[in-house]
């Protein structure tokens, strides 16, 4: 049985390549590194809040009221 790529898979994978792009840009061009590194850091921040609040980890709204056992 193959591995099946989910959601939250792809955003991992987007957080990092647009790091190691900020990276890769910043190395290879005359753009400083701060500057790449900080743009694609907002590309980054992009993908995080995507995966946070438009598509949440959560399948209802009350999802969120649910007390959590596992932490008491």
């Amino acid at each position: 049985m193959g591995y099946t790529w989910q959601y939250y898979d792809l955003i991992l994978v987007g957080v990092f390549v647009s790091m190691v792009l900020g990276v890769a840009v910043g190395t290879l061009t005359s753009v400083s590194s701060s500057l790449s590194v900080a743009g694609f850091g907002v590309v980054a921040a992009a993908f995080i809040g995507h995966g946070l609040f438009v598509n949440g980890p959560v399948d209802d709204r009350s999802d969120l009221t649910d007390e959590v056992d596992t932490l008491n």
